[in-house]
């Protein structure tokens, strides 16, 4: 689940309980008997057993929880340096995506791309992490395994070369 992402939250057997909540920008949901709960970067049956967790702690006896996502928010990636066509690009929600994959959506690279410094940046738990990816190694040498995969607002940058 992200920020922005629309929630429908059910407690079996608890009406009152049932809630539709927008993820916020923070990552939480806001719900009675909890308060605010961390979702964004958990699956639905992570963020599931987490409120059913907290629920049994001290209110219900073994609640069931059941999240269905209403609305997914936007999800992009943006490629930018020395590609053809830098931008922002549509991140697909039914397949996996892998860098060299998501720079070749954007035209490849250009001629004066460092390959093996291109850099993927993303923000995790409010940290930035930064995971330098080795093309070279995936185009020439075959080994996949360097491809990772992106996720929703990551920022692939190529720098230029120096000579």
């Amino acid at each position: 689940m992200n920020p922005q992402d629309l929630l429908e939250v059910r407690v079996y057997q608890e009406d009152d309980l049932r809630r539709e909540v927008r993820v916020s920008d923070s990552g939480s949901i806001t719900l009675p008997l909890v308060g605010s709960v961390k979702v964004a970067g958990r699956t639905v049956a992570e963020a599931e057993s987490m409120l059913a967790q907290l629920l049994g702690e001290d209110y219900l006896i073994d609640p069931q929880v059941s999240i269905f996502v209403k609305e997914y928010q936007d999800k992009r990636i943006f490629i930018l340096g020395q590609v053809h066509h830098p931008a922002s690009y549509p991140l697909p929600m039914d397949k996996r995506l892998t860098v060299v994959e998501a720079i070749s959506q954007a035209g490849g690279f250009t001629e004066l791309a460092a390959l093996d410094r291109t850099c993927v940046i993303r923000i995790r738990d409010g940290l930035t992490e930064r995971i330098t990816v080795k093309v070279s190694d995936i185009t020439h040498h075959g080994d996949r395994m360097k491809d990772i995969p992106v996720l929703p607002n990551d920022i692939i940058f190529v720098p230029e070369v120096f000579f």
